[in-house]
């Protein structure tokens, strides 16, 4: 990168102000998740939980079956993952069975079936290859459709619609060099022409899941400010066809997992862009793919449950045969902890994909918390349980499937969910920024009671209103956090699982107050804790996945009273979230994290590069290439800034 780049990177506060920008800034529908970090435990938002629609469920019904059928015998995992490659035909059954038009309205062409047929839908291809299934969420989660049926035009819909229902795939192309979780520096332009009827692409877009296969695709571009347009930096999208003059895929990714994803990097060269191909408005791009992101996170979660799935039926099945010192290792205590940390995780899993995608149908929730940490949750706990599949698996768990296949073994495929697994975390946001997107959300109410106050650039008189309007606002809700009752008799119809559905109730508001104290305590400097945010918002994930667990258990034993194993697995689940609640409190204010980022600090500076000494180094310089320059650091405002993490844009 050179010095002129590096200049040309957004700052900080312009980084943050286009996040700003393209943020839902109201809430006009009900919120659950929103309730739990203010300190609203409102159970009669999702108990009973909304059900889907029965006429939609026959429609999925033979859909469901034909697919996985189709699955079962024309889906090879570890051919795939071998070969690299998903085969036409394999593209090409799952597009005959409607598979690329699920969600697209029938008068469109597509299945017009609901988020939970859907993701219902993509376990099933999941579970037999992660390549096969990325396919069809890049396409219709984050790909063209889902943005193009919520922003485009009866025109774009029914030029494009058929298309992509029938089969033509798509992508989405956003990230660049410089731009993953940060849009403000991107750099990939479109112009308007000087006829005015086309607008004009230049740039390059990395990491385009689908790109090198897909026909249709939405880019993300920066455009021009002008009059009409509220963005200093505007990020518009557009529909672009990649049979275009001047659109090539100049390289083919690979990865540690997902060996048969299509991936690749796109240039774009004066690629002349109709007018009627913008999708929304100028300088609403970034809003459009943060809005479709709300229901598309939705699929990874399903990917993930599914992975959790497969790696219990293998290990329960393991556990039982293999014997060791005299007994299946399953009734070795180190095992057992494993295995019924699985079966209870997976169940709270599939139970948070269950409720999310419902209340993605329903039409009448706010899911932007919901899904995020949907996402969030379901990645990470998806792939600690995928890890331990393959410690409970040792050696054979390490062992690729053609190996074990090839000595007469049965080929469980551990070693290929864990690479296919890992990605998840990174996917579609990373857990990192999850965390700080939830984080945003979380504490919308206190910056906009008390947002001013704490804002050192914000004049002294609005500095002043806001601290009049907070002292009345806190006089009332203050005291409301501490006098909600949480105790029995209340949730008795939840049975034995009365006691958690309480604890997450008193949980609720005490996470509120936490936040109101570290809003207290910090100051505008919260931004910067981002070890602090990242614990409060684990405390919410977790209590809202308590939630959606003892809701379906309550359901499910409902319809069958003589069936308590989802009571069972609720309540080893809350046992082991009530834990990681207590320890997130515990450490909230009292932790190392200055200590900790005081070391990284060093560590980069090469105050230990002493550490390092004893290897090769690991200088693998691309021939020819310039070392990157250091970036330009910006004055810290307090020294105890400096011992915090990099600040980053609010949303």
């Amino acid at each position: 990168m050179s010095d002129d780049t590096t200049k040309k990177l957004a700052t900080v506060d312009e980084a943050r102000q286009v996040a700003e920008a393209a943020r839902e800034t109201e809430w006009k529908d009900r919120s659950f998740a929103r309730g739990l970090f203010e300190g609203r435990f409102q159970l009669d938002v999702l108990d009973p939980p909304p059900q889907q629609d029965p006429e939609e469920q026959a429609r999925a019904k033979p859909f469901l079956e034909a697919l996985d059928e189709f699955a079962r015998n024309h889906i090879d995992g570890d051919k795939i993952d071998r070969d690299r490659w998903v085969p036409d035909e394999v593209l090409q059954g799952l597009a005959k069975l409607g598979a690329f038009g699920i969600k697209i309205p029938q008068e469109y062409g597509g299945l017009g079936l609901s988020q939970v047929s859907y993701n219902r839908a993509l376990s099933i291809v999941t579970s037999r290859c992660g390549s096969t299934g990325a396919f069809l969420s890049a396409h219709q989660s984050i790909g063209v459709p889902q943005p193009l049926i919520y922003f485009g035009t009866e025109e774009q819909k029914k030029k494009y619609l058929p298309r992509l229902a029938a089969g033509a795939l798509s992508a989405f192309a956003l990230t660049e060099m410089n731009v993953g979780s940060d849009p403000a520096n991107m750099a990939t332009t479109a112009v308007l022409s000087e006829d005015g009827d086309a607008w004009v692409l230049n740039g390059e877009k990395l990491w385009c899941t689908n790109g090198p296969r897909a026909e249709i695709i939405v880019v993300m571009v920066s455009t021009a400010p002008r009059e009409g347009v509220r963005s200093r930096r505007p990020i518009t999208a557009f529909i672009v066809e990649t049979a275009w003059e001047g659109v090539e895929v100049i390289h083919e990714c690979t990865f540690m997992g997902l060996n048969g994803l299509s991936n690749g990097v796109f240039r774009f060269t004066n690629v002349r862009i109709p007018r009627e191909n913008l999708l929304w408005d100028e300088g609403k791009g970034l809003k459009l793919a943060l809005i479709t992101l709300n229901t598309g996170r939705l699929s990874l979660p399903a990917f993930c449950a599914a992975g959790a799935k497969g790696s219990l039926q293998m290990c329960r099945k393991w556990a039982k045969e293999r014997v060791q010192w005299g007994a299946p290792v399953g009734k070795h205590d180190a095992i057992a902890q494993m295995l019924g940390r699985m079966a209870s995780h997976t169940f709270a899993m599939e139970s948070l994909v269950e409720l999310t995608s419902a209340m993605a149908d329903h039409k009448s929730f706010d899911i932007r918390l919901e899904a995020a940490i949907a996402k969030l949750w379901n990645s990470e706990v998806g792939y600690s349980i995928v890890d331990d599949a393959v410690q409970i698996r040792g050696g054979r768990g390490y062992e690729r499937a053609d190996s074990l296949k090839a000595r007469g073994e049965t080929p469980y495929p551990v070693e290929r969910a864990l690479r296919d697994m890992r990605i998840n975390r990174i996917f579609e946001g990373s857990s990192e920024i999850m965390r700080l997107f939830i984080a945003r959300e979380a504490v919308d109410l206190h910056l906009t009671v008390a947002g001013d106050m704490i804002d050192a650039r914000a004049p002294m008189t609005r500095r002043l209103m806001s601290l009049v309007r907070a002292g009345v606002f806190y006089a009332w809700w203050y005291p409301t956090r501490w006098l909600s009752w949480g105790r029995w008799p209340r949730y008795t119809d939840f049975g034995p699982l009365a006691r958690h559905m309480r604890y997450v109730h008193r949980t609720s508001a005490r996470l509120a107050r936490s936040i109101f104290y570290s809003m207290m305590r910090f100051g505008p400097g919260l931004e910067r804790k981002q070890a602090v945010l990242g614990r409060l918002v684990d405390i919410g994930s977790e209590l809202l996945v308590m939630t959606a667990t003892c809701v379906r258990a309550k359901q499910m034993t409902g319809a069958d009273p003589s069936d308590t194993s989802p009571t069972t697995l609720a309540d080893l689940f809350c046992r082991h979230s009530r834990r990681r609640v207590e320890e997130s409190f515990h450490t909230l204010f009292s932790n190392d994290d200055t200590a900790t980022y005081k070391v990284a600090q060093e560590a980069m500076e090469g105050r230990f590069e002493w550490l390092e000494q004893g290897i090769v180094e690991m200088d693998w310089q691309i021939p020819g290439a310039e070392p990157p320059a250091p970036a330009e650091s910006e004055e810290s405002e307090s020294s105890e800034d400096q011992a915090q993490a990099e600040p980053v844009p609010s949303a």
